[in-house]
């Protein structure tokens, strides 16, 4: 049973930043991607980063340049780096775990809340 658990979402200030956490145990298989998601009252989810296993990042256009994401495949874990926060980060922020087996879409955690406000 993968479990899949984030840390890290708070209240911050415009211009501040924050350190999100995940780990995704319980896989018997390899990192294949890990990434965060992000979800805005009454829309779908989005992608915000994710990196494959071979150290391949991605960036929505929205959080290049203060957004960083990092991981430790052999732990299961992925880190986001939130730097300059702005109003419009505010989110539910999910961590997802893609293994080399397991469900395509891989596994969810519950989202932990990122508000910037003053």
């Amino acid at each position: 049973q993968v479990k899949v658990v984030e840390s890290g979402g708070d209240l911050v200030q415009p211009g501040g930043f924050l350190r999100l956490s995940c780990n995704a145990s319980g896989s018997l298989f390899s990192v294949h991607t890990l990434a965060w998601y992000r979800q805005f009252p009454g829309q779908q989810r989005e992608l915000v980063a994710s990196i494959k296993s071979d150290g391949t990042t991605h960036y929505a256009d929205s959080v290049k340049g203060r957004f960083s994401i990092s991981s430790d495949n052999a732990k299961a874990m992925v880190f986001l780096q939130m730097n300059n926060l702005k109003p419009e980060d505010t989110a539910v922020y999910y961590c997802n775990a893609m293994f080399v087996f397991g469900p395509s879409n891989g596994y969810w955690g519950q989202g932990t809340q990122v508000t910037v406000s003053s």
